[in-house]
């Protein structure tokens, strides 16, 4: 049985980007992946990373921070949520998310902890620790059958 997290120590945006093409690499449609970190950790970093490399033009892929939702056309229809400025669970269900969280797509949900309550029970918690100027700690849970699945390859991808 694959272990339950995973931890990658990013020295720099190249490390970023890396991980991120690797956890690419292991959605598929209807997964769901909680990033959780402070400002400025490197959530949407992670974010452009997985975009570009399910096919997404890097500079489309951006923080979502005004708008809450962004959708990229990609190797799969990526929903970008970014739920800092929500003010409840209703607001985030209101823009279509729990359509979109069970949707052929794979979501994509900046300061995830948030709306956790309303989360599919199993999907991938990703934490981003800020340990230095450039460094990044990346800690992967999984929280169900799938999201192990997922912590497994990139502990195999990435290692």
């Amino acid at each position: 049985m694959a272990a339950a997290s995973v931890e990658f120590v990013s020295r720099d945006e190249a490390d970023t980007w890396q991980l991120g093409a690797v956890l690419a690499a292991t959605l598929k449609a209807g997964d769901v992946v909680a990033l959780v970190g402070n400002l400025g950790a490197g959530k949407t970093r992670l974010v452009q990373a997985v975009a570009e490399a399910m096919g997404v033009d890097r500079r489309e892929a951006t923080s979502p921070t005004f708008v809450l939702l962004q959708q990229y056309a990609g190797r799969l229809p990526i929903y970008h949520f970014d739920t800092y400025r929500l003010r409840d669970l209703d607001e985030f269900l209101e823009l279509g998310a729990e359509e979109l969280l069970y949707s052929d797509g794979v979501c994509l949900i900046e300061w995830g902890d948030r709306v956790e309550p309303v989360l599919p029970a199993d999907h991938l918690r990703c934490e981003i620790a800020i340990a230095g100027e450039s460094e990044r700690r990346f800690r992967f849970t999984a929280t169900g059958p799938r999201s192990r699945e997922i912590v497994g390859e990139l502990g195999e991808r990435h290692a």
